[in-house]
């Protein structure tokens, strides 16, 4: 399929994307990667006509790890995740689980940015921003302010972000020493979206899982972290399967699936545990 015609824009910095925005409304949409907004527009799902590019905005870009967290731009690639040693070193489960997202091709054009904005269910990223307790910043209008991962997602597709703002940094705080990291995702073939992922972190007293497209949302629990930080393997199986909500779809019924979360979500316990 080919889409509807539209104008593109390449500027070259925040001010100007807001200006844009601003100007065309509701008719215009900025654009990262693409993986997501450009299938959707040549099926005729997404009509615009403004397109926005932020591939230009050098503000965007960059990783740097310090010691007060890291800080990642919006236009960051999941190859540049992959690639980048002090990341590496820093959060491991990054690493983990971008290389789990589609195929090498993807992962060079495919921001982390546009992974965790756009609201989709299904992407890696915003399970594993949950877990890490990221902190995204936005930038419109009236300047700019920060929302944790955790509060972002409201629904499949819809998020926290205004319609004249756009996301322009993460910021994970730096996990202590010692501590223990899985990213698993079951897939039915390489490039596909999970079936069921699960993201874990453990440290001392204290643990942190998400996972994805189990829901129309990410799904952060409280208390299978609670659970997992007493040592509390079927508790915390138990906790976040009752916060999932599968729908039947391609990939299998809700009883298939809830099954398949299980298995991941221990599986990622069992190699964060040896990992501690």
């Amino acid at each position: 399929m080919i889409p509807a015609g539209f104008e593109y824009h390449r500027p070259d910095s925040i001010a100007d994307v807001l200006g844009l925005l601003a100007e065309h409304g509701d008719e215009a949409r900025v654009i990262a990667g693409g993986h997501s907004l450009i299938p959707m527009m040549k099926l005729r799902m997404a009509e615009f006509a403004h397109l926005i590019d932020l591939q230009a905005i050098a503000e965007m870009r960059g990783i740097r790890v310090g010691a007060d967290g890291i800080v990642l731009g919006a236009m960051v690639t999941q190859h540049d995740l992959i690639a980048h040693d002090g990341l590496a070193e820093a959060a491991p489960i990054i690493r983990e689980a971008a290389l789990q997202i589609a195929d090498p091709q993807v992962r060079y054009l495919g921001t982390v940015g546009g992974n965790v904005a756009n609201g989709d269910p299904g992407n890696d990223m915003p399970g594993l921003m949950q877990c890490v307790d990221a902190r995204f910043e936005l930038v419109g209008p009236e300047g700019a302010r920060e929302v944790a991962a955790r509060a972002f997602y409201e629904a499949a597709y819809f998020t926290a972000r205004g319609d004249e703002e756009i996301l322009t940094q993460i910021r994970i705080p730096l996990p202590a020493q010692g501590t223990g990291y899985a990213y698993e995702k079951q897939k039915r073939k390489i490039g596909d979206y999970a079936t069921a992922a699960a993201a874990v972190l453990i440290g001392h007293g204290t643990a942190s899982v998400a996972m994805t497209n189990l829901a129309d949302t990410p799904i952060w629990s409280e208390d299978a972290g609670t659970a997992l930080a007493r040592g509390d393997v079927e508790g915390t199986v138990a906790a976040m399967l009752g916060a999932i909500d599968p729908m039947a779809d391609n990939r299998g019924p809700v009883a298939f699936k809830k099954h398949v979360a299980g298995v991941i979500l221990r599986r990622a316990i069992a190699r964060a545990w040896s990992r501690a």
